[in-house]
């Protein structure tokens, strides 16, 4: 269940796949999957209750679960004979929940990682079966992070089926609910720029929901998303927390409460959805054009 190059790589390996749910359209890898797999094996967004005794029929050792983006119902859990179990991208009982890459760069945090763990009726809770750590890197957006655990989490998978299909499963570790934290999906809440905070949290921010959705603040009455941006200590004089300048430099700067935001790139909101991309000598151009209104 979820992207179509889990179900090619546990195949490369010798697995039989006998059902394969495809959790986005257009998926790379489906059109190959359908290929390798042949009729009525690979489904869109499938109905899992629907098709929960077709599936059992099927006889199937283990459901694995990878990036599959809603619950699996408890019928459908039930269908294989060993084992139901997912990858997830944190260091559970950390950061359960739809977006643990925010939490981590959002946090600051050094270490990260993913966890295969046994599917259960509340998201992310089951008996951790295996998991591998990740140092982060400062500079990393949630973007980059996500690409940065695609390859450990296709490791861990491979190697709980491959234990399993050994006839040596790996063992049952649960997880401590005093350790457990959770990252929910964002709200749009969370995106606005707060500048009373200090520079350094708010560059997290904006790495924390960089590229997309993007964390936004009010310039005037424009909508700016903030894609790149350098906490600094050298805040234009005279400025409130929010207020911006432009240094010798053309770089914009927005007082925080501790020194300056230096903006790199953003996307400026127009009518409707669009958006228009602005380096950092644009975004110095709009803010002195507004303070020239002003």
């Amino acid at each position: 269940m979820g992207l179509p190059l889990a179900a090619l790589l546990l195949r490369h390996d010798g697995h039989e796949i006998v059902y394969a749910g495809i959790c986005r359209k257009a998926a790379p890898g489906t059109r190959r999957l359908r290929s390798a797999l042949g009729p009525g094996r690979v489904f869109l967004k499938p109905s899992l209750a629907a098709h929960a005794e077709k599936v059992r029929a099927l006889a199937p050792d283990l459901l694995v679960s990878w990036f599959w983006t809603s619950r699996i119902p408890t019928e459908f859990r039930g269908v294989a004979s060993q084992r139901a179990f997912g990858v997830h991208p944190s260091l559970l009982p950390r950061h359960r929940g739809g977006d643990p890459y925010f939490a981590v760069i959002d946090g600051g945090e050094s270490v990260t990682g993913v966890t295969a763990h046994v599917l259960e009726e509340e998201y992310d809770t089951g008996d951790v079966l295996a998991s591998r750590e990740l140092a982060v890197e400062p500079s990393w957006t949630a973007w980059r992070l996500a690409k940065k655990l695609d390859r450990p989490s296709l490791a861990v998978l491979r190697e709980v089926v491959r234990a399993y299909a050994e006839g040596r499963p790996p063992a049952r570790r649960a997880q401590n609910e005093a350790d457990a934290s959770v990252a929910p999906v964002l709200r749009e809440e969370d995106l606005e720029l707060d500048f009373s905070w200090s520079a350094e949290r708010l560059e997290r921010r904006v790495r924390a929901a960089s590229p997309y959705p993007g964390a936004y603040f009010f310039l005037g009455d424009e909508v700016l998303t903030v894609i790149a941006s350098r906490a600094t200590t050298h805040a234009p004089e005279g400025l409130a927390p929010g207020e911006a300048a432009v240094d010798a430099d053309g770089t914009a700067i927005v007082c925080t409460a501790d020194g300056g935001l230096a903006l790199q790139a953003a996307r400026l909101a127009g009518d409707g959805d669009d958006e228009t991309f602005l380096d950092r000598a644009a975004i110095g151009a709009l803010v002195r054009s507004l303070a020239s209104v002003g």
